[in-house]
């Protein structure tokens, strides 16, 4: 008998939803671009039984993928566990097997040594296969017009890494997806690597590095000649992990790292440059100019994650844990390890930034974010599992300097956005933004399509779910010519 605990992460916007199943010919209300043709795959953490502790983690909830497919002005909806390794066993057992969020020291001891990862981070086509992530596991292969599960790749034995980030990047000039993983030979260890996989799903590049410290390094950026790392001090250790707290934490005492590799040759030529403790994670864009490397990241003075409380104790600072959009510049012939230039890009207070991938290693003139308005009411219980009312959504064109936003209103919060070109050979920016709303009073999600430039305006369309879904960690977009059905097994070597 399912029982969840009455805990903050299993209540309110957080309660579990747990829906397999298919909606087909969504209602819509307004009218969605006959023209795009294509889809928008999301995932969130959804927990398939009750877990081991009653204070876990929302990021340890097994991945549950959504599929919104458009067709010819239509939107069909699918929903599927992503089947990891983790989920068979315990869909086996029926029951939770796997502990606290990555601490093996507290799994029951029938899965020791089993891969523990969810694959409930991202999702992202490349060579005509879903990519379900998890930064601390392989990649795990999916169908993407299915949801069908093939099971965890080494890329045909090429793969000596462990783990597989959670934001790889297109590069859109050479078609390769550019990837990493952090404690790739061990958990905690400092061990890095580098990837490229080839538009044939080829893994034709992988480097070794080392950080200067472990920690988690959720997202990177790629430029046309270097991979863009930042080391951020949300720590962890065995001490942590033997008395049971919480993965991370965040560490004041410690600097913060932009480690610069360039893509083509090997990690003796990589170059850590440091700054003062800050706090930053998702990456909008990077690119360079010549050995100048540009690096644009919503960045807090301090720890943006209440959940990975800091290592001393001192009290969560919500004033302190606002970012906001800012560019770091580092060059690679200066002779000491000092950023250039650190400039913030927007007063707004913002995360979840995204740009038109098209453009993703190049410099970039159009970008959105989402963003907390502190200033409008709010009705509902309560926001993402960062306690953040992300209420708003916002464009920043970054030659005219023009900034616009859009209030989701008083019972709504917003999920990560997602920009889908007008057409494959638009203008960079010309299109549509997708993002799913939730209202919190209502308990319904929409899936909102807006005219990306003008987001002021509001949604142009909105296809209607019969249900909420729970916080989406992120999704990507593919247009219908980069999606293959795969009727037999996938051409990856699985490890089950």
């Amino acid at each position: 008998m399912a029982n969840f605990p009455k805990t903050p992460g299993f209540t309110g916007t957080l309660r579990p939803v747990r829906f397999e199943g298919d909606l087909h010919d969504l209602e819509i209300e307004g009218e969605v671009p006959s023209q795009l043709n294509g889809t928008y795959h999301r995932v969130h953490p959804d927990a398939q039984y009750a877990p081991l502790f009653d204070n876990d983690q929302f990021f340890n909830g097994d991945g549950m993928v959504g599929l919104f497919h458009f067709r010819g002005g239509k939107i069909d909806f699918k929903s599927r566990f992503a089947q990891t390794d983790k989920w068979k066993l315990e869909r086996r057992a029926e029951r939770a097997l796997f502990g606290a969020y990555r601490n093996p020291l507290t799994d029951d001891a029938s899965v020791k040594g089993r891969i523990r990862g969810t694959a409930n981070t991202n999702v992202i086509v490349h060579a005509h296969q879903l990519f379900a992530l998890k930064e601390d596991s392989p990649a795990l292969l999916m169908d993407p017009l299915t949801l069908e599960t093939h099971g965890y790749t080494d890329f045909g034995g090429k793969m000596q890494g462990k783990t597989f980030c959670a934001h790889p990047k297109i590069d859109p000039v050479t078609g390769n997806m550019c990837a990493f993983g952090y404690a790739a030979k061990g958990l905690l260890t400092r061990d890095c690597h580098y990837m490229e996989v080839n538009p044939a799903g080829e893994l034709v590049l992988e480097t070794f590095f080392e950080a200067p410290y472990y920690c988690m390094m959720h997202d990177f950026g790629v430029t046309e000649d270097y991979a863009v790392f930042h080391l951020v001090p949300i720590v962890s250790s065995w001490e942590r992990l033997e008395a049971g707290l919480p993965h991370f934490g965040f560490d004041t005492s410690m600097p913060v790292y932009l480690g610069v590799l360039p893509r083509h040759g090997d990690a003796s030529a990589m170059r850590w440059f440091k700054a003062p403790t800050i706090f930053a994670s998702h990456v909008m864009n990077a690119f360079n100019d010549g050995t100048r490397v540009f690096f644009d990241t919503p960045v807090a003075k301090n720890n943006m994650f209440p959940f990975f409380p800091d290592v001393r104790g001192t009290p969560f600072n919500p004033i302190e844990a606002m970012s906001f959009l800012t560019r770091w510049t580092v060059d690679m012939a200066s002779p000491g390890d000092a950023f250039e230039k650190v400039e913030r890009l927007t007063d707004y207070f913002g995360e979840f930034p995204r740009i038109d991938d098209r453009y993703a290693t190049q410099p970039h003139h159009h970008g959105w974010l989402l963003v907390s308005d502190r200033d409008k009411p709010f009705d509902g219980p309560g926001g993402r599992a960062s306690g953040l009312i992300m209420n708003c959504i916002a464009h920043i064109d970054f030659t005219t300097g023009k900034q616009t936003v859009w209030w989701a209103g008083p019972q709504t919060i917003v999920q990560e956005p997602c920009f889908i070109p007008r057409t494959l050979n638009a203008a960079e920016g010309d299109g549509y933004l997708a993002a799913v709303l939730d209202n919190v009073v209502t308990n319904n999600s929409d899936l909102a399509i807006f005219d990306a430039q003008h987001i002021a305006d509001g949604p142009m369309a909105r296809a209607k779910l019969p249900l909420r879904l729970r916080p989406a960690l992120h999704g990507n977009w593919a247009d219908a010519s980069h999606l293959a059905a795969l009727s037999g097994p996938t051409r990856q070597s699985r490890i089950s």
